[in-house]
């Protein structure tokens, strides 16, 4: 019989056995039984970690069905690779790289193919490394990347790291770590330093071993104790050596082997491991300017992990303070549960230096001097730094990211943050030449607009200019912090909406880097230009003397006067013949500006934006003195050029904002609010917009696209380029078409998100999150699961979910509270900078109840009711109909109550209340045969609104709410009273 050559080769391969090694090189495989990861594993029965289990017909890895993934196993040291051996599953690669690193996050190609047909391939490679990959770029059948086996051999071990300090807390159990080592701190403060640590935590900080002291196995336990009073303490200590100073041409690294705090209730528990500035010490007044690193944090016992450089002034700066320059949290998958190596490598060994920070050797977030500055950075990181572990309880981070105060009652007491080891080591290098800052360029610049129509141009200082540009958001003052970010990116010019006592500060940093600045001056937009001479003589005077100001420097481009004051015009309730007045005076008005700001300043031009091209009828008519005009346009950004022409308008235009579809432009989705496009589909949209500016050429003059802003929250998911700090997806677009070359490294692509029962999610109970991610450089992944509520409350901000991950990109999320249509907003971090965004909407539904709610339809009563109001009167029976459209609310005043009569004694077994956003936070519930006598089955001090699920067992006719403390400054409000049988 014969057999397909194929079906021959791979068991006689697998059979054979390894292959020889070269010379030097090991028999063993290194890799046999280390941690491993994956980009993705297609089920549960294909780990990453089969493929290093010695076993090569029985047990392999598998991934998802889709290009590119990848496949790393850490050897646990640096060590010389010399051969990696590939076992192939049927579904192998086609064209994929062998690569080595020795930190996790900086990857060297050592073998590279295009061509590869399967089977098992053997393959002889030099270089050095911890971590070794395979990264597959394109499969070779439909299905994903299967390897039965990923063999490893290397020569001898190649670590060019120093020892500088370390201690691996030897010693007896019950005792104190080594004084002549670490210091430990008492009390509440530093001595003259802010109160409760500068962060508002609760603690008090004790040299007592009930709260730091060794377990005579070779670790640091650091205990948080509540007392019986609600008093807690817990441990705080730092390293005697402050002389821990990263030197020109130098790595250094801190490294602590930890394990987070595991208990059942969390809140308020705050782990830290961090380096601190040597001028700290003895100060404790000029934080944050002497640099901080947040090597490890965690709040609240989330299974995440946050990564910090705080540095500048406070608040906001060039760190984004009290942020600071941050990673976010992002998921720690077994932290709590076992140790794990959390390191920063400070790198002076190239001109811009960086702050990397790694989770068992892999990055998860890096910090450059050219994000901070020259100044900030050579102050926050050119020193000694000393080490500190800490245990913190409650304060601003753990109360911000719970959204309620921490610590609560139910808090579990004697959460352990354990420390295995903690070490500092140095590697040298070259000294690079440090990062300068240029001058800055004298001004005035003069710019003009010349040409006439189909060859307009602007020029400044006599050379074209086209405007490659972005709006800009984070304070003008810290511009030092993102200009430099800004010229990488090819931006030539940002533009602001109005001026501030920093402007003169942002115009010089921007020329310093070669960027300008459309400078904006804010007009009222409800204004009523007809009548009001006084608030516009103000306006005109203040418009003049900020120009006269500004006019002397070299970043000013043009001025811009007023944003979309035409088109919101209609948003005042006013008659249509009174908008169209308003609108012909204020065109008027931008007219006389405009001739007021040539007056002063000639050298620059004038021009005035608004939301939509009809508004330039208004300026054609009414503004002959504006030099160009401007609009504000997203979606419909491609009908500009027939706008224009359809006008006859004699001037050219610039685009000042421009993105993805804005939600004012797009469908509604599944639950009734505007379907946000896709993080995949708005990177499309930037480049659409740029090449819809660059389509009408000689009379478009450039865009300063929507938007590089640090604001994380509904808009800023929706349209920022830089939420967070973290780069998107359209920070990349725009680079690329700017400066015609692609980055190189781009954000985790997410192509799919679905959420279980999406149109009836029951509040506060869990639901499903799928989402599909890779990276395109095969970096590992780490999440984040937020949620808004904005179509709920108007609320634009978002709020940390709780989540559990399951699965690589999928999650159990515990749905909010509070009714109506939410959206849930999945977060990818590659630990280079970047982040995916994906998000979908939900809507809220009550929690279904096992029974029969027998106070529906009955007789209710209250110790009040608000008669008036938006959907008044608000009486007691509208907590008993069955509807959660309706509602009860009392008085705003303590104590009040609520009952309802069910007819007749009726065994019980649970009561639900659903509150409207004015709780109640202490309470009681009482049960009654005949409305005299009342019994409590049930009271709480710390009620938090939402849903509150109470279960029972008793048998009643009356049941009564007691309430004793409001949690809102307003009544007592309920949409439902549910009592079931």
């Amino acid at each position: 019989m014969l057999f397909p050559i194929a079906a021959l080769l791979l068991p006689l391969l697998v059979a054979l056995g390894p292959a020889a090694a070269p010379e030097g090189c090991s028999t063993a495989n290194a890799a046999q039984g280390r941690p491993a990861t994956a980009s993705s594993v297609e089920g549960a029965g294909t780990p990453a970690a089969a493929a290093f289990d010695g076993d090569a017909t029985t047990t392999r890895w598998s991934s998802v069905f889709a290009d590119p993934q990848w496949l790393q196993v850490d050897l646990g040291s640096a060590q010389r690779l010399c051969q990696v051996e590939l076992v192939w599953e049927s579904a192998y690669g086609k064209a994929f790289k062998i690569q080595a690193s020795t930190d996790g996050g900086t990857w060297t190609d050592l073998y590279s193919t295009t061509t590869a047909t399967g089977g098992t391939q053997t393959i002889d490679i030099s270089g050095t490394g911890r971590y070794v990959r395979m990264h597959g770029t394109t499969r070779g059948t439909g299905y994903g990347y299967s390897l039965w086996e990923m063999r490893v051999r290397t020569g001898e071990a190649d670590d060019t790291w120093t020892p500088v300090w370390k201690d691996d807390f030897t010693g007896p159990a019950g005792t104190s770590p080594e004084a002549a080592d670490w210091i430990l701190r008492t009390g509440t403060q530093y001595p003259g330093g802010p109160a409760n640590w500068g962060t508002g935590e609760v603690e008090t900080m004790t040299a007592s071993t009930a709260n730091v002291s060794l377990d005579g196995a070779g670790h640091l336990n650091i205990r948080a104790i509540r007392d019986g009073a609600g008093n807690w303490t817990s441990g705080r200590i730092e390293t005697q050596r402050t002389d821990f100073e990263p030197r020109p041409g130098e790595m250094l690294r801190f490294t602590a082997r930890l394990k987070q705090p595991d208990i059942p209730v969390a809140a308020g528990y705050w782990p830290g491991f961090r380096a601190t500035g040597a001028a700290f010490r003895g100060n404790y007044t000029n934080w944050p300017s002497i640099g901080e690193t947040d090597i490890m944090t965690d709040v609240n016992g989330r299974d995440q992990l946050g990564n910090t450089l705080h540095c500048g002034t406070a608040p906001d700066g060039v760190c984004a303070e009290y942020n600071g320059r941050t990673s976010g949290f992002a998921t720690c998958g077994g932290c709590r549960t076992g140790y794990h190596e959390y390191t920063q490598v400070i790198d002076r060994t190239r001109t811009d230096e960086e702050i990397r920070f790694y989770l068992d050797g892999r990055q998860t977030w890096v910090v450059r001097e050219s994000q901070v500055g020259v100044a900030a950075w050579k102050t926050a990181v050119h020193h000694g730094f000393y080490l500190r572990l800490d245990l913190a309880i409650g304060g601003s981070l753990p109360d911000a990211i719970a959204g309620y105060k921490t610590p609560l009652a139910s808090t579990t007491s004697g959460g352990v943050l354990n420390v295995d080891q903690v070490t500092v080591d140095r590697r040298a290098g070259a000294v690079p030449a440090p990062m300068t800052d240029p001058p800055v360029p004298a001004g005035p610049s003069v710019v003009r607009v010349s040409g006439f129509p189909g060859t307009w141009e602007l020029q400044v200082n006599g050379r074209p200019y086209l405007i490659k540009g972005l709006t800009y958001g984070p304070p003008q003052g810290a511009a030092d912090g993102y200009m430099r970010d800004l010229a990488a990116m090819g931006v030539n010019t940002i533009r602001t909406w109005g001026v501030d006592d920093a402007t003169p500060v942002l115009l010089d940093t921007a020329a310093r880097h070669g960027i300008k600045v459309i400078v904006g001056h804010w007009l009222n937009q409800g204004a009523d230009y007809v009548n009001d001479s006084a608030y516009k003589s103000a306006a005109k005077s203040e418009i003049v003397a900020r120009v006269n100001a500004l006019k002397g420097r070299q970043g000013v481009l043009m001025w811009d006067v007023g944003n979309e004051v035409i088109l919101t015009m209609q948003d005042h309730g006013l008659p249509a013949d009174v908008v169209e007045q308003r609108r012909v005076a204020y065109a008027r008005f931008v007219d006389e500006i405009a001739e007021a700001v040539h007056a002063a300043d000639p050298n620059h031009p004038v021009t005035s934006t608004d939301a939509y091209t009809h508004a330039w009828s208004y300026y054609k008519a009414h503004s002959p003195a504006l030099d160009l005009l401007a609009v504000n346009s997203y979606g419909a950004i491609a009908t500009i050029r027939g706008d224009w022409i359809a006008g006859g308008y004699g001037k050219p235009y610039i685009v000042t904002e421009a993105g993805p579809d804005g939600e004012w432009e797009v469908p509604d989705d599944v639950n009734g609010v505007p379907a946000e496009p896709t993080d995949l589909a708005k990177r499309d949209m930037y480049t659409a917009s740029w090449n819809a500016v660059q389509g009408h050429t000689g009379v478009a003059l450039g865009a300063t696209v929507f938007h590089y802003g640090l604001e994380n929250d509904f808009g800023g998911v929706w349209l920022n380029t830089f939420t967070g700090g973290w780069r998107r997806h359209g920070y990349h677009a725009l680079k690329r078409a700017y400066t015609g070359q692609p980055s190189g490294n781009t954000p985790p692509e997410i192509t799919s998100m679905t959420v279980g029962g999406q149109t009836a999610v029951q509040a506060g109970r869990t639901f499903t999150v799928e989402t599909a991610a890779s990276d395109p450089e095969g970096d590992t992944i780490r999440y984040n699961v937020m949620v808004g509520d904005k179509h709920v409350t108007g609320n634009r901000g978002l709020r940390h979910a709780v989540f559990a991950q399951t699965g690589p990109g999928r999650f159990t999320v515990t749905a909010p509270q509070q009714l109506g249509v939410w959206k849930v907003y999945v977060y990818a971090f590659d630990g280079q900078g970047n982040a995916g965004i994906e998000q979908r909407s939900i809507r809220v539904v009550p929690p279904v109840v096992d029974g029969t709610n027998v106070a529906r339809g009955k007789p209710a009563t209250a110790s009040s009711f608000q008669p008036n109001g938006d959907g008044g009167p608000f009486t007691p029976d509208r907590a008993a109909d069955g509807s959660f459209t309706t509602r009860w609310a009392s008085d705003w005043s303590d104590a009040q109550w609520i009952q309802v009569d069910l007819g007749q004694v009726t065994a019980l077994k649970h009561v639900q209340l659903g509150w409207e956003a004015a709780h109640g936070k202490a309470y009681q519930l009482q049960v009654s045969a005949d409305g005299t006598g009342w019994a409590t089955v049930f009271g709480t001090t710390t009620g938090d609104g939402g849903f509150d699920e109470i279960p029972i067992s008793t048998s009643a006719r009356y049941v009564r709410l007691n309430l004793s403390q409001r949690g809102t400054p307003y009544g007592y409000s309920l949409w439902e009273f549910g009592v079931y049988s």
